[in-house]
Parts: structure tokens; C-alpha cells; sequence
């Protein structure tokens, strides 16, 4: 599933820009030689009209090979139809074209997701972590998030976006909360918690979530020290060395603050109470050792059944409501560029394949929508990493001809050769670090 899920999303995508740059160049005069859905050896192909259409081994993109003169040599009777011949601004258009096919396809998918009936989480927090950012803040189980650094929020997507948005452009982050019918505003210290910058943990440091968690084992690990000790799956915790456990977090923050220690801890499984010796696992975190067991918690199914909320979108909303979203997204992508490159954003959130393959089947999993919303994400993604001004990209690509407008004639031969060699070094340097963080994710599971 998450390899059909993979491709499916990477030649949706692709097909969408690629067809972009294409019927531009046909809407602009210019003969498109190759479509290509993939790179490597051709696995199949067939010439309609001037055009060869390819499918190709490698998943990983696409392109578009027109008629140029700087390429190979044009015949004098096709000479009109190369692309280096068409004036400046159809190529400007020809170029832009598959960054916002990419946009106009987020719009489309949003349009369908946010369209009809709608299940969303009501923004309550469920489960607070301790010694967090958000435990120190006096974050409450129950809270209801109304507004993140003064902007509300109407569900847990919209609270978890504008969170991460505060974290990378604002570095401060006050949510605005309310308990009990009364408002309150907790600022987090995110200094003290090491969140001055984003990165793949930034959320779980944050220690705001919706989901709660029984006092119950859920899940074990093999090997870890719960299974060493016999615990098993369904089995509710009671009592540690004799103190009552009062909540999976009181019960992780225990185990936290004994590495090593064994104790007794009475569980109760089919209705009987029996008592087991643990010994939490001792590891270093952060240059201290704490404890861990190797167990997952149940989760509260009544009360994640409770934040659903249906709201019925009208097919006249939505499409206002799609466009506004994917500008949103355009803005706060640009914006997490911006701050990797300032250091706001740590290097290490920046994902490669095995992350978007992995995120695509954990989609299909939950459904068609939730898979199109994806898409919809990285469509969103892959249109305005185009636009980067960097050579090969096609936003490098626009930046020539905004200088030829402005030169009145083409930059220099020398000029294109040295931003091709620095553009595929950029390119290759991302790919690389991108790939080396989804492997370094795969490794620490």
C-alpha cells in the first residue's frame, strides 16, 4: 500500500507539472519533442503527433524536452517552433506553467476535501505531557485552544499548522486557551525546551496533543523491558511500588525518573490483579539518564469519538475556502525556506522519499480524503520549491529571462553553463541531505 500510495501521489504530481509546461508550449507555437513521466530507461513509449510520450524506471520526477537551437541543431523549417525563438514572455509563461499547475491542482483537491460533510477534531487538549513546554505554560487536559500567537483556530489541523508557523517565523508561541468558560492565555518558554528552532521532535517538545491516553498498556515492544517483565497488551495499570497510578502521564513520568530501579507494579489482566517486578531501561536523553520500558499506551477511544465535530461545507464555499488554503500553505512554505536558511528551521526537517512514501501510505490507510489532502500538501510543496531561484529549477529558469527582458538580449553562454554546474550541486546537496534524513529517521525507528 505504501508503494502504490507512493506512486500514485509522485505521478499524479509530476503528470500535473509536466502537462502544465507542456500545453503552455503548445498554446505558445513550440514543438514539445518528449513527455517523459519518470527518468532512466523507457519502459514504454509512443509517438502521438510530434510528441514522444514516456514512462521511465525511475519515479522520482519528469520532464519536458522541446525544440532548441542550444540543444541540437534545428531544421530551417521548424526553426519558429524552438523554444529559444519564442519571445521573452511566452517563455516566461511556458516555464511558470508547471509550478502552477501544481498550485491549481492543491486547489482542486482541497476543493473536493473541504467540500460536503466534514469530520474534524475540536481543538481540545487531551493529553498534556509532563516536562514539556506546554506542562510548564499550565497547559490543562480539557483546554480548549481558541487562538495561537492571537490567531483563532477552529479545529486541531488548524492549531497544529499556526503552532508550527509561530514556532518558525515568530519564535514565541502564546496559545490562547479556554477552561472552564474562562479565557486564559499560556505562553510557552520555548528557549528553555530547546525549540528555538523547528525540527522533526519540535511538536512532541511542545507536549500538546489531542489524543488521550488510558492508564492501560496498548502496545509492547519487543525485547524492551515491559516485555521482559510479562507485561502484555490490555493490561491496566493500578499501582507502582505501591503508589496508585493516576494517569498514563504520571505513570511516564515514573518510569522516567527511575532508570534502572526495579519495583513492583500490580496490573490488572482478565479481572485479576497480579503483581510484576520492572525495571526500566536506563538511556541518555539530552545528557541524562531516564528510564523506559517499551510500552504504548491505549488510547481513550470515547474521548477522541467526543473532538468530532461534523461541519457541513457547501460546494460554493469550498473552492474560495481551497484557494485560500493553498495561498496559506504557499506563504508558510516560503516561509520555512526562508527560516532553514537563517537557521529558525533545523536542516534535519527537511524530508526525502522514504518519508513522503511513508507518509503517503500511513493516507491511503485512513481513506481517500485523507490521501488527497496529502497530495494536496505536496502539491503545494513541489509548486513553490520550483519557483526557488536556482538554476535548473524553474524558477532559476524564470530568473534568466527576467534578466534577458531586462538586458534586452540572452545573458551570456558562460552565464547558463555556471548556474546549470551550481544548480545541480544545490540540488544534489538537498537530495542527499534529504535522503540522509529519512534514513536516519528509519534507523531510530
Amino acid at each position: 500500500m505504501t508503494i502504490l500510495a507512493f506512486l500514485l501521489v509522485i505521478g499524479v504530481l509530476v503528470t500535473f507539472h509536466e502537462f502544465g509546461h507542456f500545453l503552455a508550449a503548445r498554446l505558445c507555437g513550440v514543438k514539445v519533442l518528449t513527455f517523459s513521466i519518470g527518468f532512466g530507461k523507457t519502459i514504454y513509449a509512443r509517438t502521438v503527433g510530434d510528441t514522444e510520450w514516456r514512462l521511465a524506471w525511475i519515479p522520482l520526477g519528469g520532464y519536458v524536452r522541446m525544440l532548441d537551437e542550444r540543444e541540437a541543431p534545428v531544421e530551417s523549417r521548424d526553426r519558429h517552433r524552438a523554444f529559444n525563438q519564442r519571445p521573452v514572455w511566452q517563455r516566461m509563461i511556458i516555464v511558470l506553467a508547471g509550478p502552477v499547475a501544481n498550485l491549481l491542482l492543491a486547489v482542486l483537491l482541497f476543493s473536493i476535501t473541504m467540500s460536503g460533510e466534514q469530520t474534524r477534531l475540536q481543538p481540545l487538549v487531551g493529553t498534556v505531557a509532563a516536562q514539556t513546554a506546554a506542562a510548564a505554560a499550565g497547559v490543562r487536559a480539557g483546554d480548549r485552544i481558541v487562538s495561537v500567537n492571537g490567531s483563532p483556530v477552529a479545529d486541531w489541523a488548524e492549531a497544529r499548522q499556526a503552532m508550527g508557523m509561530a514556532i518558525v517565523n515568530d519564535r514565541q508561541l502564546a496559545l490562547g486557551l479556554q477552561r472552564a468558560g474562562q479565557p486564559l492565555v499560556a505562553r510557552l518558554d520555548l528557549p528553555a525546551f530547546g525549540l528555538e528552532k523547528f525540527d522533526q521532535a519540535t511538536m512532541g517538545k511542545l507536549g500538546v496533543m489531542p489524543a488521550r491516553y488510558l492508564p492501560q498498556i496498548g502496545a509492547i515492544l519487543p525485547g524492551g523491558a515491559a516485555a521482559r517483565a510479562g507485561l502484555q497488551p490490555g493490561d491496566k495499570l493500578m499501582a507502582a511500588a505501591g503508589k496508585p497510578v493516576a494517569s498514563w502521564e504520571a505513570w511516564v513520568l515514573w518510569v522516567h525518573n527511575h532508570p534502572g530501579e526495579q519495583f513492583d507494579l500490580t496490573v490488572q489482566r482478565a479481572g485479576r490483579l497480579l503483581q510484576l517486578p520492572l525495571r526500566p531501561d536506563s538511556i541518555e536523553q539530552d545528557g541524562v539518564k531516564v528510564g523506559r520500558i517499551g510500552a504504548a499506551p491505549a488510547l481513550d477511544e470515547a474521548w477522541l469519538a467526543s473532538l468530532q465535530q461534523r461541519v457541513q461545507v457547501p460546494a460554493g464555499e469550498a473552492i474560495p475556502a481551497a484557494l485560500a488554503r493553498t495561498l496559506d500553505l504557499c506563504g508558510s512554505t516560503l516561509g520555512t525556506l526562508a527560516a532553514m536558511l537563517t537557521g529558525g528551521v533545523s536542516l534535519d526537517a527537511l524530508s526525502g522519499p522514504l518519508t513522503i512514501a511513508e507518509y503517503a501510505g500511513k493516507s491511503a490507510d485512513l481513506g481517500v480524503i485523507a490521501l488527497l489532502e496529502f497530495m494536496a500538501l505536496i502539491s503545494v510543496s513541489l509548486g513553490v520549491f520550483n519557483l526557488l531561484p536556482v538554476p535548473v529549477l524553474d524558477g532559476g529558469h524564470l530568473l534568466y529571462h527576467v534578466a534577458e527582458l531586462i538586458r534586452g538580449r540572452p545573458l551570456p553562454d558562460r552565464v547558463y553553463e555556471v548556474g546549470q554546474r551550481l544548480g545541480m550541486a544545490f540540488i544534489l546537496t538537498v537530495m542527499m541531505l534529504a535522503l540522509f534524513n529519512d534514513f536516519a529517521r528509519l534507523l531510530a525507528g
